[in-house]
């Protein structure tokens, strides 16, 4: 199966920011993706191509990275007439055309959608679901496990007004008999936090971040995690229903001092009351006795790998690496030799092709861990990763609350392919970090 034709146009996602839109014509059709975008991102994260033409949209245009697909990436993936079914060579080639170690020439974003539209077509070629063909290359065994969605039920940090430090504050529907009764729950629990924040904080708590989750102005972790707690209780899911949290602490870590300001949003925050790491590991253990927490993502500074190594020898959680291995293989391995984390948030953006982020994967159950899929919070109707998640057997997936278009673009797309698999797949349930041996 040959490709007649890829092309590429700037669209808007969820932010009101342009992303590049990839479109690969065969025989079988139009296969198309776009590329999400995140807004606290890694420093070690592939290079996102931006025009910097301050003059139009502050800086944040697409168009090199459009026109590298049009003009040079297109053409060159043409000419080299590579079968779409194979997705390692599709991005080898992609890789070498490309050339440097973060994909800073032609741009992880312009490569990324080359990269999924082709997967897509490979997928049509074959005849079946992206989901099926991405198993198929990463190998993974059968039945399919359905992944249980972490919520962001709660905004604070850099995706929300508020003087909150931490980032997300998730739901975790675990004990939920099938991912059809976990969104129930979790959208149950959803409506009953909107109104519970209105009535706390006013109404202007019930408006929503960028991810979905309202943005009450929230001062303390534990205000937030009363808000959740509440909300479970006042849904009938005391006990079922557990909470994750994503710290994002490279937001406030500061590097000289090596301390962490929870009250970084504040130009006069009081140095006295910055934490060492171990006082911050305290806290999150002082939380995790009194709220149902299962998993921590970033709870340290994306290089402070002391401090990670020291949270992950004191402590049982999921603690899940973002910032400190953005889906990147040699970050990975890092932290499996140092003992960093025991799960990835694998996010198919920071690292720019199909193929290593299935590899990121691979790398990562080798080790034991756990493996949750995710989103951007620049987000778009793209609902490639819900695909992902299933295919890889990942058993978790975070994508936002259950609210905003862009978000449950996802979880419907796991609801379909649910139906689809009827008997043929399991809900991953309590063994979400385990999903893959299920």
């Amino acid at each position: 199966m040959t490709i007649s034709k890829i092309h590429a146009r700037s669209v808007y996602d969820s932010r009101g920011n342009p992303t590049v839109e990839v479109d690969v014509v065969t025989e079988k059709g139009l296969h198309r993706a776009i590329v999400p975008s995140g807004a606290s991102t890694g420093q070690h994260e592939a290079h996102e191509l931006r025009d910097g033409d301050k003059s139009k949209w502050g800086g944040k245009g697409v168009s090199k990275a459009v026109s590298n697909v049009v003009e040079i990436i297109g053409p060159a993936v043409i000419k080299e007439n590579i079968d779409v079914k194979d997705q390692p060579a599709i991005d080898a080639f992609l890789n070498k055309l490309d050339g440097t170690g973060n994909k800073s020439k032609l741009g992880a974003n312009a490569i990324l959608g080359v990269s999924l539209a082709i997967a897509k077509a490979g997928a049509a070629e074959k005849g079946v679901p992206l989901y099926q063909h991405i198993s198929d290359l990463a190998g993974t065994k059968k039945p399919f496990v359905l992944p249980v969605p972490f919520m962001n039920v709660v905004n604070g940090g850099s995706h929300a007004g508020g003087r909150l430090a931490f980032q997300e504050f998730m739901i975790v529907p675990e004990t939920a008999s099938s991912f059809d009764e976990a969104m129930r729950q979790g959208a149950e629990v959803y409506q009953k936090l909107k109104s519970l924040a209105k009535k706390k904080y006013g109404q202007s708590a019930g408006n929503v971040g960028d991810e979905g989750g309202v943005a009450p102005d929230i001062q303390t972790p534990e205000e937030a995690l009363d808000l959740v707690t509440e909300a479970i209780e006042q849904a009938g899911y005391t006990g079922k229903i557990k909470i994750a949290m994503d710290v994002a602490s490279s937001e406030f870590y500061k590097v000289e001092e090596k301390k962490y300001d929870l009250d970084f949003k504040n130009p006069d925050s009081d140095k006295s009351k910055w934490l060492t790491y171990e006082q911050l590991a305290d806290l999150y253990k002082s939380l995790a006795e009194k709220y149902p927490i299962v998993s921590i993502e970033d709870p340290f500074a994306e290089d402070d790998w002391e401090a990670w190594s020291y949270f992950f020898k004191t402590s049982d959680f999921q603690i899940v690496g973002d910032d400190l291995t953005v889906t990147n293989p040699l970050r990975i391995k890092k932290a499996i030799e140092l003992k960093s984390c025991n799960a990835l948030l694998l996010k198919v953006n920071q690292i720019g092709t199909l193929t290593e982020s299935i590899q990121a994967a691979k790398d990562s159950y080798a080790a034991g861990w756990g493996v949750m899929v995710s989103h951007r919070s620049g987000e778009t109707e793209d609902v490639t990763i819900a695909d992902i998640a299933v295919g890889l057997r990942a058993g978790q997936i975070k994508t936002g609350a259950p609210c905003r278009s862009e978000r449950l673009a996802k979880l419907n797309q796991i609801l379909r392919i649910a139906e689809e698999l009827g008997d043929g797949a399991f809900y991953a349930g309590e063994s979400f970090r385990t999903a893959v041996k299920m």
